[in-house]
């Protein structure tokens, strides 16, 4: 883990009010890997730092992927180029892709797909095979960014892609799944698929596992910091019914 001061060196828009956001942060673009985030601070600004998925890590710079939805991210959003942020990371446990696996699905709904271009990218290193399903509200909102061998687009209004959710839209005979999203498709990715692996929503406030504030409720008893232990996991070992439907912790507030 590291801390950095980190100029903005790029901004783009890659769906209706989303935009990719990319720091030059050499240490922690080395050391990412897919799944992890980074702890994100603005002098002035809110008190706490806000966590956000490593969308991409390469060249010496660290990407992320968010939307306007509170004073955090409005502020991160009128950075301009050369501003710096406060950047701690890589954080978390992430996706661990099997070696012996074939093939590959990244499900992604929404701004689910912040930590999906790095997993992508790392997997078909690794001569896994890629397809790429991404889910939204209409066709404006699907994020115009994608890394695989394949494609597969899902909207709720049928502007793009097949009518209906992501999860729908999974091919059959993948050897291993992996998600992000809104917990209502991660439950159902869950049913479907036990043994995948997700990054699940919740609240975070240190990032490092000191506040709890991210507990995350297990099938088994007990909870799990989703700072630390998480964000990612089985998908069937989470308690789905028990975990609130909070924001996506790659967005930020």
């Amino acid at each position: 883990m590291f801390e950095t001061s980190a100029p903005l060196v790029e901004r783009r828009q890659v769906a209706r009010e989303v935009f990719v956001l990319g720091f030059e942060a050499p240490e922690v673009a080395e050391a990412a890997l897919p799944g992890q985030f980074v702890n994100l601070l603005l002098r002035p600004g809110p008190l706490l730092r806000r966590p956000f998925s490593v969308y991409r890590a390469a060249e010496s710079r660290v990407e992320i992927v968010l939307r306007a939805v509170g004073v955090g991210t409005a502020q991160l959003l009128s950075l301009e180029l050369g501003d710096r942020v406060s950047v701690l990371g890589p954080l978390g446990h992430g996706f661990a892709i099997d070696p012996g696996w074939r093939s590959l699905a990244l499900v992604s709904g929404g701004l689910g797909v912040a930590p999906m271009p790095i997993t992508a990218a790392a997997a078909r290193r690794a001569g896994v095979e890629v397809t790429w399903v991404h889910g939204a509200r209409t066709a404006a909102d699907l994020c115009t960014e994608w890394e695989g061998e394949r494609a597969a687009w899902a909207t709720d209004d049928g502007s793009q892609g097949s009518r209906g959710s992501a999860v729908a839209a999974v091919p059959e005979g993948v050897d291993g799944v992996f998600a992000c999203g809104p917990n209502p498709m991660l439950a159902a990715i869950a049913e479907r698929w036990p043994d995948a692996q997700v990054a699940v929503e919740t609240y975070m406030g240190c990032g490092t596992g000191v506040c709890l504030g991210c507990a995350v409720p297990k099938r088994a008893g007990g909870y799990d910091r989703a700072c630390s232990e998480g964000p990612v996991y089985r998908a069937a070992d989470v308690d789905w019914p028990a975990l609130p439907g909070h924001l996506h912790y790659a967005v930020g507030v």
